[in-house]
């Protein structure tokens, strides 16, 4: 099919139509997408400043209850503690060998 004079001028006085509506499209496109950005950023802002609803722990923490109890719990549990861990390691009636050069010698070699 041939163009016939007639319609290049029709289409020639519509081009500059076309090229505007074109432009409209590409810039919608870039706005909504602007758009789009700056409203999660908008959201992300608005949840980071939200204060956030605690959740139920129901009754509550309860207090810390001591086994022994009394004024004196803490010292004679810690006596208690090292008598038993001297007479766990079953060498306390062993005698200790100690070395008498021990840290005395130095080696400078290698």
């Amino acid at each position: 099919m041939a163009v016939q004079p007639i319609d290049l001028q029709t289409l020639f006085t519509q081009v500059e139509k076309i090229g505007k509506e074109q432009g409209a499209l590409r810039e919608g496109a870039a706005l909504h997408q602007a758009w789009q950005g700056a409203e999660s950023q908008r959201k992300l802002d608005e949840h980071i400043r939200a204060v956030n609803e605690s959740q139920n722990i129901g009754e509550g923490v309860e207090p810390v209850k001591d086994r022994r109890g009394g004024r004196n719990s803490g010292k004679e549990h810690k006596r208690h503690n090292s008598e038993q861990d001297s007479t766990d390691s079953g060498y306390s009636n062993a005698p200790i060998f100690k070395d008498p050069a021990l840290g005395k010698n130095l080696d400078f070699s290698g």
